[in-house]
């Protein structure tokens, strides 16, 4: 695993609601939370947040997004938070899942 940390390169810092939840984040990181939420707005900072909190806990990070455009800007975003690091994403070429053909028995 590299030696090179996660360092957020933004002109801003924590502000609001944000402190409280990238604490609490990276504390349901390192207890080890299978799933965890983080709600707002459009336009309220939520990327950042997480941003914030990659660097708090310093794991690499998987992000899911539900659609091709929000995972396109979603890693932009990244790559700004944080330019020193590796940012990538990738896209299925699935439009749905469909499982094995289901044949139930009588």
């Amino acid at each position: 695993m590299s030696d090179r940390k996660f360092v957020v390169e933004s002109p801003f810092t924590p502000a609001g609601d944000q402190p409280e939840a990238i604490l609490k984040l990276a504390e349901g990181v390192e207890r080890g939370d299978r799933f965890q939420t983080l709600l707002g707005i459009t336009g309220s900072g939520k990327s950042a947040t997480i941003a914030w909190t990659i660097e708090k806990v310093q794991r690499p990070t998987l992000i899911l997004a539900p659609n091709k455009s929000l995972a396109a800007q979603l890693a932009q975003e990244m790559r700004e938070f944080f330019p020193n690091n590796r940012v990538e994403y990738f896209v299925s070429y699935y439009d749905y899942y469909q499982p094995e053909a289901y044949i139930a028995s009588s």
